[in-house]
């Protein structure tokens, strides 16, 4: 399986603290059948200010000690985006990495507030699609607005952009609200990934399985397979080349 949002690097983020914890959550990985990562820390402005060259000298660093372990564990690196009014420059700017491709857009791992939609984020991500970039959308079951109106998640569907579910929602680790809503967009087959946005060995788990196995009966196995293994690779298979 290949997971395309987690925090797995080092001392980066709010992800592990340091090398053997990360060390420990790829052994995990690897355990829950997950061959291929791409790394996604935090872009928040003022709270995680990283970009692409810092990201990718982390990524560069936790290969080399991945090997060293020998753990099998195939690793690129992305950033999961915080939704910002700066977001448009540095799109622009070349600063932030991008998770892969789409359909012949780069495609870029979007996160909103958890507590609310911004008034007006249907213009942001209609600009991203206007300059080539495919907005998936983070954890959209776990937003609070959206808990409460799921039809606010319409617009942003209509316009192209992807969803991205965590697997541990779908599974129940969330609370009720977050697998009902995980649950409904998956029956309404709009979800493209499933993802473990993994930040430690405890509460949140690099760990697919669980999430698969909710897939599977509410989609069938082969459907389930195609969120954690065929469009993921479409959109990151270059990470691996």
């Amino acid at each position: 399986m290949i997971d395309l949002h987690n925090h797995l690097l080092p001392g980066i983020d709010d992800g592990p603290a340091d090398l053997d914890t990360a060390l420990d959550m790829a052994r995990m990985a690897v355990a829950n059948g997950i061959s291929h990562v791409v790394c996604t820390p935090h872009i928040h402005a003022g709270r995680y200010d990283n970009d692409s060259t810092s990201i990718l000298k982390a990524c560069t660093d936790f290969n080399r000690a991945l090997r060293a372990a020998g753990i099998d564990l195939h690793v690129g690196a992305a950033a999961e985006v915080r939704f910002s009014g700066e977001l448009m420059t540095r799109v622009m700017d070349g600063s932030i990495p991008f998770l892969g491709q789409w359909e012949g857009k780069k495609a870029l791992l979007l996160e909103f507030p958890h507590g609310q939609m911004p008034f007006g984020a249907e213009r942001l991500t209609q600009w991203l699609l206007d300059n080539g970039v495919v907005p998936i959308i983070a954890h959209p079951e776990r937003n609070k607005v959206l808990m409460d109106t799921p039809s606010k998640l319409k617009p942003f569907i209509e316009q192209g952009c992807l969803l991205q579910v965590t697997a541990a929602s779908a599974a129940g680790r969330f609370g009720e609200r977050a697998m009902h809503l995980a649950h409904e967009l998956l029956r309404h087959r709009v979800v493209s990934i499933m993802a473990t946005d993994a930040h430690n060995l405890d509460h949140r788990p690099p760990q697919l399985q669980e999430g698969l196995l909710q897939a599977a009966r509410i989609l069938g196995d082969r459907e389930a397979e195609r969120l954690v293994i065929d469009t993921p690779w479409r959109i990151a298979h270059q990470h691996f080349a």
